[in-house]
Parts: C-alpha cells; structure tokens; sequence
C-alpha cells in the first residue's frame, strides 16, 4: 500500500465511523420511543486482490445492523387498549389516506410495528402515537363469527339480550341424601304418589327416565321434604327480563349389586325445577326435567348417562325459555359419600344476559379483545392482527416506527408462536443508553485514529518532496 492509498484507506475509516456515530446518535435520540429497535452498525473490510505474500488491509465499509430480534423492557400504562407483545411478532398497521363521505379511507398496505400504544380514536379505530391503525378481525360479539377484516374498530353498539338455552352444570350428590323427613339418617327415599299423572317416575335399568311428572302444589310440601336443595341461578328470556330457577334433587332408588339372578341396578336421581320463582314454598308446582341419572355403587356415573340433557318448554312464573340444555359433561355428576347429606356444586353458570351498554375493553393473551359490559358479559369483540417472519432482521425500516416486508424478511406468518399479547402496556426502546455511550467512546477515539493517519500520510508526502528538492 502506498502513501495514497493509505490516505483513501483512511477516507473510508472516517466515513464508516460517521456512520456509525450518525446510527448511535439516533439510538440515544430514540431511546423513549416506543417500541423502537435500535440500529447499531458492522464494518466490512473490502480488499483489493493482491499477490501472494503481498496482501494488505484493505478499506472499510460501514453497514447497518438491525436488532428487530431483541425486546425492550414492557411497561405498565394503564391504557387498556395499550398492547405490547412478548416474544417475536409484529402488529399490522396501515395508514390513514382521507376521509370520504364521512368515513375514513386506508392505504391498503400492511406495514409491521411494534409500537403498540393503541387508543381508540373518535371514529372508534384503534391507533397507535405513529398513526398506524390496527389491523385485525372484527367479530360480532353475540356469535361470535366475523362481520369485517381490516381496521379494528371498538364499536359501543348496545349489546342485544340474549336468552338463556344452555346451563353448564357439574356437581356431586351425597350417596345418602339428609332431607327435613330424615335429618340424621338421610335414608329416605322420595316416591312420588301413585294419584299424580301422567304417571309416576319411571326408570329404565340404566337409570333414564321415560317420562315427565309435574308435582301439582298439593304435593309440594312432601316433595320438598324428601328432596334436597339443587343449584339456583338467574336465567333470561328472549327480551332479557330475569328469572330466578329453583331446583331440587331427589332420589328415587338406591344402587344394587348383582346377584346371580339379577343385574346390578344403579341408583337413580331426578332432577326438578320449580314453576314459580319462589322456588320454596309448598304452593309450588315442581317439574322433572325429564332424565334420570344413574350412579353404580362406586358413585360413578353409569356410561349411558348422557353428557347433555334437555329440559323441553322450561316453564317459570308463566313464561317459557323453551328448551334449555343442561349440559354436565361426561363424569360432571357424581355421587360420593357427603357428611352434610347436601348438593356440591362445582360448576354452575348459563349463557343469557340482558341488554349491555360498553363499559371498557381488555386485550387477552391470545391477542382477542373483549369488550366488558353493563350486564356483565365480557365478549370478544375484535381480533388483533399479529404476523410474525421468519428473518425480522431482514425487513425495511420506516419512519415512525414502521417496517416493511422485503424478500429478505420473508413473508408474513399469520400468527404468534408461543408469544404473547400483554394490554395495558407496552413496549419501551430497546436501546442501552449505557452501552451507546461506550460505543461512542470507542467510535469517537477510532475516528481520531482515522484523522492521525490522515496527517502522518501528509507529512510522509512532504517529507518525500523535500528529497527531491
């Protein structure tokens, strides 16, 4: 390498170090952005080729190195519709274009941020502090099914009323019952009198029952006295007006083993509910729900009891909620020995609700927002939309904390794996003020050396021309 090249070497040294000085002066000015990813910056040699033996070092180029891979610290915000991902992903924004008749117009391109400050603007559009809006599914809160894909929008329609169809509802009854008319030995059985039509209760040798039977209010006190308290809940009709439902367990026949001459025979319960909200006095009328459920000796359910059970034209203080399903899962009813004599509930919940007005909103972990309601239902009212690439590193930065797909990057993985979405917070700069610093330092005293070299090389130079003179 002669004295010129040395001078050109020295050129490139200062380019790149301002390079890397410009790229480190961003990262400190950007360190409370949110959700920026810092740049900091390789060095490439590039020498030109030479003879064996005589190969010198060459010139520099400076490149820039993203650090997409690498996450910031995640912070409380308290802004429900503030998201921050943990993990590898980005949310999908585009950008607004104009408005048009009142409604707003988008560019139509995705773009991938991990800025996740969202709120929701007064159109109802969820966007972050860079004017990205958020792209996602939004869904009818009632089925569930999705209305639009595309901006996600909080919208603050009233919630319709929804009828009660379908009580969720596991439990365990005490294998010998204590009921007012067996207080200490809970041995009595309930049979219902032979007088009541259409008939009385009958069961199958698996324990389901045949018919229905409706205990008229004459009955009611001795029903009551031989059965024992079942779950009570609020229910809904079709308007959303409330019921309160009542229920009673009482048992019919005690389980058998098997004999040589007759089949094991499994004890067997019905299930009633009351027709008139009171639900306890003995001037009211009770209804079988309609099936037995068997339990064998070991207090299992027999296998042929069914997972869900239909109460046909469920009937409370005149109104109807038509038929409702019970649904106990497989083995969700159980019959163990119980001191108290008494009902267990384990779980016990129904799916109608009277009308809502929005309330608040909160972004699970799946990345779903659901929307609070006044009466009490939280719903999934959008799908945020989440991708994630193969190679982060590999996609364009923009401005405003924005990036785009290249053929570097991969296309767009529609998704999370194994990431999560964190509400109510986000995700601050990744870059390590400490460490800019220390790169500066180092940067600063390369850059110098570049500079000496550059004034040795010109006194050599000079040096040279006093010879010859």
């Amino acid at each position: 390498m002669d004295i010129f090249t040395a001078l050109q070497t020295a050129v490139t040294g200062l380019k790149a170090q301002s390079y890397a000085i410009g790229n480190i002066s961003g990262n400190i000015a950007n360190s409370q952005t949110t959700g920026y990813k810092r740049i900091d910056t390789s060095f490439v040699d590039l020498i030109a080729e030479q003879t064996p033996k005589h190969e010198v070092a060459g010139t520099v180029l400076a490149q820039a190195q993203l650090t997409n891979t690498l996450q910031g610290n995640i912070t409380a915000t308290n802004v429900s519709t503030n998201m921050a991902i943990n993990g590898d992903g980005f949310f999908v924004v585009q950008k607004k274009t104009g408005d048009a008749n009142g409604q707003p117009s988008f560019s139509g391109a995705n773009l991938y941020t991990r800025r996740g400050d969202f709120t929701v603007d007064k159109d109802g559009y969820l966007v972050n502090g860079a004017g990205g809006y958020l792209q996602g599914e939004n869904l009818d809160p009632v089925t569930g099914q999705v209305t639009t894909t595309g901006p996600v929008k909080v919208s603050n329609a009233t919630l319709p009323a929804r009828p009660t169809t379908e009580i969720t509802y596991t439990a365990n009854l005490p294998k010998t019952p204590i009921t007012a008319n067996s207080p200490t030995t809970g041995s009595a059985l309930y049979t219902p009198p032979a007088a009541i039509t259409p008939s009385p209760v009958v069961t199958t040798v698996d324990g389901t029952r045949t018919d229905g039977l409706q205990i008229p209010a004459a009955n009611a006190a001795d029903f009551i006295s031989n059965s024992i308290a079942g779950p009570s809940l609020t229910v809904y009709t079709e308007s959303g007006a409330p019921l309160s439902l009542t229920t009673r367990w009482a048992k019919i026949s005690n389980a058998t083993a098997a004999t040589a001459t007759t089949p094991a025979q499994p004890a067997v319960w019905n299930l009633y509910y009351a027709n008139t909200s009171s639900g306890t006095g003995s001037s009211t009328a009770w209804t079988n729900a309609g099936t037995g459920f068997g339990f064998d000796l070991a207090g299992q359910a027999v296998p042929t009891m069914p997972a869900k059970v239909t109460i046909a034209n469920l009937t409370v203080d005149g109104t109807s909620l038509g038929n409702v399903v019970v649904n106990i899962g497989k083995n969700g009813l159980t019959e163990y020995s119980d001191a108290t004599g008494k009902t267990t509930t384990n779980i016990l919940s129904q799916n109608g609700y009277t009308k809502g007005d929005l309330n608040s909103v909160a972004v699970t972990a799946d990345g779903k927002i659901v929307g609070n309601y006044s009466n009490g239902s939280a719903l999934p009212i959008a799908t945020v939309g989440l991708v994630r690439f193969v190679n982060p590193d590999g996609l364009k930065p923009e401005s405003e904390g924005n990036y785009q797909q290249t053929i570097d990057s991969g296309v767009p993985l529609t998704g999370l794996q194994g990431s999560t979405v964190v509400g109510g917070n986000v995700e601050q700069s990744n870059t390590d003020i400490a460490g800019e610093f220390s790169k500066m330092i180092v940067t600063q005293q390369a850059y110098s050396a570049n500079t000496r070299v550059m004034s040795t090389a010109q006194q050599m130079m000079s040096d040279l021309l006093n010879v010859i003179r």
